[in-house]
């Protein structure tokens, strides 16, 4: 019979492979165990990228298991080859740990921490990374490792083959990982590392490095790759990444990537980024698929912002795009009352804010009839934004097609 945190990490559509699903879906079965996800800090937050992951460790804390969360301080100074086509920017150490307090918030926000046996253990890999003597390191851990096999993983292989440089630092990444779950293994009894499929190469050396140091059984246990309907990456948008603070991106912003599923992706997402038993979410699926986008959205960005912020997303949504209203919950730009002058181009407006990415794109729409100024199309590309412009609340809406819209607002 399926364990049952198994059977719903793959109905959830989570699972891409692991090393041993029978005996490990017996011991999950039998015990309650510990399992890690290592997530490197090279920025400020995470993005939705890492979503997946993270609802991961929700559903082993919902199945009774405990979730441990590795943040890279040590493999951050190193940089993950897997997937990259160049060498990654080495960070200071300062902005590494500043970057390490700042992600340990988002998973204070989605994980339980209230329940000892639950909540999630942190753990910071450069306190056992930053204190390795390189010649017994070698000794104990690297004499486990062959050449041959590491040439053979993709995230190597991919790299050489192409004929894109790949430093001696990064390729010592994957005996790193390794080293850190047998150091979670033997300090926290930790029984499973899970991933996304570019890391199947780095878990199973772990796995095997276990094996042969300690003559212990382990798990890996890997998802899929996000990819959208569309062929983009998961995360990615026009404006840039997805992520999760609030104070690189809003609400309204975060709730609107939800409602903005491709048709294609809702059920799958519905599955993957919520919470929504699998029963209900069987029965609505042939629902309205606007109005299944509205639960998407709802439910992904109650769990990040809360319900007032949600719900108040929601609402601006409907007042700007049913009633051509302002919405006070829309994305604002906020520019000084002596910047506007003699005026402000159109063009220098959007370009310079990041509404558009260019110039031409701004002239682009214009001629498209896709850019409005309080709902009424702009038709110039000339135009200049003047102080008379603004409304008596000095506030002026700017929409770009159906789905974008922003207010520029005199401080």
């Amino acid at each position: 019979m399926e364990n049952s945190f198994l059977q719903e990490f793959k109905d959830r559509e989570y699972f891409n492979q692991c090393t041993n699903s029978e005996e490990l879906g017996y011991l999950m079965s039998k015990k309650k165990i510990k399992a890690y996800i290592g997530f490197d800090c090279t920025a400020s937050s995470l993005h939705v990228g890492s979503l997946l992951q993270i609802m991961c460790l929700r559903l082993l804390q919902r199945h009774g298991h405990q979730p441990i969360v590795l943040l890279g301080g040590g493999t951050t100074r190193i940089g993950d080859p897997s997937g990259k086509e160049e060498t990654r920017k080495i960070l200071s150490e300062k902005q590494i740990e500043k970057n390490i307090k700042n992600i340990e918030k988002v998973f204070k926000i989605y994980l339980k921490t209230n329940n000892p046996k639950l909540k999630p253990i942190f753990v910071n890999n450069y306190k056992w990374l930053g204190k390795l003597n390189y010649i017994k390191f070698l000794r104990e851990i690297g004499k486990h490792f062959t050449i041959n096999k590491m040439l053979s993983f993709d995230s190597v292989k991919l790299r050489l083959d192409r004929e894109q440089s790949l430093s001696y630092m990064e390729f010592n990444y994957m005996i790193l990982q390794a080293y850190d779950f047998l150091e979670l293994n033997k300090s926290k009894n930790c029984l499973m590392q899970i991933g996304g499929s570019d890391q199947w190469g780095n878990i199973v050396n772990g796995v095997d490095l276990i094996k042969r140091h300690s003559s212990k059984q382990v798990f890996g246990l890997t998802t899929p790759l996000i990819t959208l309907a569309s062929g983009a990456k998961m995360g990615k948008t026009e404006k840039g990444a997805v992520w999760l603070d609030n104070k690189l991106l809003s609400s309204y912003d975060y709730w609107q990537f939800w409602r903005n599923t491709d048709d294609r992706d809702v059920i799958k997402f519905l599955k993957m980024f919520t919470d929504l038993p699998l029963n209900k979410i069987e029965k609505i699926k042939n629902d309205n698929i606007n109005k299944l986008k509205i639960i998407l959205a709802n439910e992904a960005t109650t769990m990040l912002h809360g319900k007032s912020s949600t719900l108040k997303a929601e609402k601006t949504a409907k007042t700007t795009f049913e009633t051509g209203g302002s919405g006070a919950g829309l994305p604002e730009i906020k520019i000084k009352k002596n910047e506007l002058g003699q005026g402000i181009k159109i063009l220098d407006l959007l370009s310079s804010n990041k509404i558009m990415s260019s110039k031409s794109e701004v002239r682009r729409a214009i001629k498209s009839n896709a850019l409005k100024i309080d709902n009424k199309i702009l038709t110039d590309e000339n135009k200049i934004i003047q102080l008379n412009d603004f409304n008596n609340e000095q506030i002026l809406k700017i929409s770009f097609g159906k789905k974008k819209h922003y207010l520029i607002k005199i401080i």
